[in-house]
């Protein structure tokens, strides 16, 4: 192991680095995934995440913690004010004893807590939903990916080599800072929003759109936030799919100012600023793509 990968693994270890006694508490809950190097790599990504938040230029005061099971410790669960969620499907139902895990971040998700899913995180599968599509996290965060499996509803996830992502909300706090971007990702298609001819409830906003396929294109909903009538804010966006997006500096941007907001920090005008990382220095299996052997 070389002494960057090494230096990395040390400070993930450490578990947390408090900014301040009254320091916003944010918590990254890492999943499953058995995706192909340099796709989902949620570990990883995970990681830099973490290191992102903790390196914030113009947002004080937060502490960062990272759990790669979930999250048993009652204390911690209770005293964060936004968990994050980077995994392959909705990572609380992947885990051992599903509804624990629901009853869980309900009591979270109860006292106003905010909620973020990140790409194949926003995803459930048929076992996971009522056959209605019912499910908490349709409510948590507005929306969600709808697997093949699901008895009511099928979204779409597929690789796009330019596929361009446009903010639908400008005024909003999320959408600060970052403009309009092209990205070779997999921005999935079709989310499911529950309401009447699938479209948002009104307390969710459509953050970001994207006008795909190219082929038979229409305006597609592709990151979006609730404000919930438990006081908590929820925000989901489909990418990215490809660990060297993590470099893009509008994508980054984006999510960083949604986990931010649904923190209950203020979001600066220009947007969360922040260093373009390293992507070797978080221990991914690959950087680049390495398709699975057919």
């Amino acid at each position: 192991m070389n002494p960057r990968t090494a230096l990395a693994l040390l400070f993930v270890a450490a578990g947390t680095v408090l900014q301040g006694a009254d320091a916003t508490r944010i918590l990254v809950v890492v999943g499953p995934s058995n995706h192909p190097p340099g796709s989902h790599e949620v570990a990883a990504g995970g990681r830099l995440l973490q290191d992102a938040l903790r390196g914030m230029k113009n947002v004080d005061s937060v502490q960062t913690d990272i759990v790669y099971e979930w999250p048993q410790d009652k204390a911690l669960r209770e005293s964060v004010s936004t968990v994050v969620f980077i995994g392959d499907t909705f990572p609380p139902n992947r885990f051992e004893n599903p509804e624990r895990n629901l009853a869980d971040l309900a009591k979270m998700m109860d006292r106003g807590c905010g909620i973020v899913c990140l790409h194949f995180a926003t995803g459930l599968l048929g076992e996971d939903v009522t056959t209605d599509g019912d499910h908490p996290l349709l409510r948590w965060i507005g929306g969600y990916f709808a697997n093949r499996s699901c008895p009511h509803h099928r979204s779409f996830a597929r690789v796009y080599e330019e596929a361009k992502i446009e903010p639908a909300a400008p005024s909003h706090p999320i959408s600060r800072g970052w403009k309009s971007f092209t990205i070779h990702d997999e921005p999935y298609t079709n989310n499911y929003f529950g309401g009447p001819g699938n479209r948002p409830a009104p307390n969710v906003t459509a953050l970001a759109t994207s006008m795909l396929p190219p082929d038979a294109p229409k305006r597609e909903i592709v990151a979006w936030g609730v404000e919930r009538t438990d006081g908590g804010r929820g925000f989901g966006i489909v990418m990215p799919h490809f660990y060297k997006s993590w470099t893009n500096d509008d994508l980054r941007r984006f999510i960083l100012n949604g986990i931010v907001w649904t923190a209950k920090l203020a979001v600066p005008p220009e947007g969360v600023e922040t260093d373009k990382p390293d992507l070797n220095a978080f221990d991914p299996v690959s950087v680049e793509f390495i398709p699975r052997r057919r």
